[in-house]
């Protein structure tokens, strides 16, 4: 397998020469090393990869000629995490590791404890971080599928719009009577005789959801599920959440 990975979007499916925008080209030539001759799988972050030789690594428009393609195939289930925005750099790292385990969207929440707070182009320079973030963990890990990151949202409006589009909404939660999530995924393929193509994700703030949040999450038909007895930083919940959700579906 080729060391080098290049996002490029816009490469069409029967493409024989893709041309990097600069921004690519320089981050593969100037700071990856790549040199004309150089293997590497360019990859639309839709699932579509093509097999390139690095034909002129020129840092402001690098030129690979393609010498296969293949599309993955779909994810069997498209996960959505809906995370409650942390403090500080972690919501970085949170789309990073999401990335890294298949991930399908990343919803940024405003909840009644977030302590961050993000307005007009403050939340559009986030949003655009995320994706640069989520775009580089995709190289890194060899995903071919680059996750949607949704502009931030507030719960109430997640909850009454969004919400009914998924086969099967979770919420983490440290709440009495939360049920482990092996039997609500058992219990869900019962009756529908199928494994769920579209599950919600939801991880609250630093302190957890409030308790009337818990219950509009609740009455939106979420499930609350427990990660364990342990109380988690929400990073650690966001990548337990998905790892044990992912174990789940395969299983």
């Amino acid at each position: 397998m080729p060391d080098f990975r290049a996002y490029a979007p816009q490469a069409t499916a029967d493409a024989r020469e893709i041309r990097l925008d600069a921004d690519e080209s320089h981050h593969l030539v100037a700071v990856n090393r790549c040199s004309r001759g150089d293997p590497l799988v360019a990859f639309d972050g839709r699932g579509r990869e093509w097999q390139c030789e690095c034909t002129d690594a020129a840092k402001s428009g690098a030129v690979l000629t393609v010498k296969s393609t293949r599309q993955a195939p779909a994810l069997p289930c498209a996960i959505t995490l809906a995370q409650a925005l942390p403090k500080g750099s972690t919501m970085d790292e949170i789309v990073r590791q999401a990335t890294e385990l298949g991930a399908a969207r990343i919803v940024p929440l405003l909840t009644g404890r977030t302590q961050v707070h993000l307005d007009g182009d403050r939340a559009d320079r986030k949003v655009q971080k995320w994706r640069t973030t989520a775009i580089e963990a995709a190289k890194q890990c060899g995903n071919p599928w680059v996750p949607e990151i949704a502009p931030v949202q507030k719960l109430d409006w997640l909850l009454t719009t969004a919400a009914k589009d998924y086969d099967l909404k979770l919420i983490a939660s440290l709440h009495a009577g939360a049920r482990p999530l092996r039997g609500v995924v058992a219990h869900w393929r019962t009756q529908h005789n199928r494994a769920p193509q579209r599950v919600l994700w939801l991880v609250g703030p630093e302190g957890d959801f409030s308790p009337p949040e818990m219950t509009a999450c609740v009455m939106a038909g979420g499930v609350p599920v427990t990660l364990g007895p342990l109380v988690l930083r929400c990073d650690t919940a966001a990548v337990a959440a998905l790892s044990v959700l992912n174990y789940e579906l395969s299983s």
